[in-house]
This record gives C-alpha cells, structure tokens and sequence, in this order.
C-alpha cells in the first residue's frame, strides 16, 4: 500500500485503501499497523488532524480491529 509522509512525533507514514477501508500506520518505531473497515471520513479527519498521533488513539485504535504487518 502506498503510504504518504505525514508530520508527527509518533507516526512516519499513512496510507488509505478506499475499497477495503484499510488504513495502513507506519510508526516512527517502524512498527505497521493496519485497521480494517476505516470509513473514508474517518481517514480524511486522521489527515486533517493537528496531531496525528492524537488522533490514531482516540478515534481510531479503540474503534477498529488491526492487525501488525
């Protein structure tokens, strides 16, 4: 999946596969993530976010299965 640099102490990169709603995180750790089922207006809010990392443990790790890959 291809993922976009992004601005955060927490997060390296993001990605977002429109037809299975998966959002892929890169953490600066190198750890990847994906979260399954992520609807689109979730992911566009993620980008708009003043705090990326903020916003991934608020509105998206509680919500959504994942898997590390």
């Amino acid at each position: 999946m291809l993922r976009r640099v992004v601005t955060s102490a927490s997060v390296r990169s993001v990605g977002y596969d429109v037809a299975s709603g998966t959002l892929e995180v890169e953490y600066v750790s190198g750890s990847v993530y994906q979260y399954y089922e992520v609807p689109q207006p979730t992911f566009a809010g993620l980008m708009a976010a003043s705090s990326i990392g903020n916003y991934v443990n608020t509105n998206i790790k509680p919500y959504f299965d994942f898997a590390e890959v």
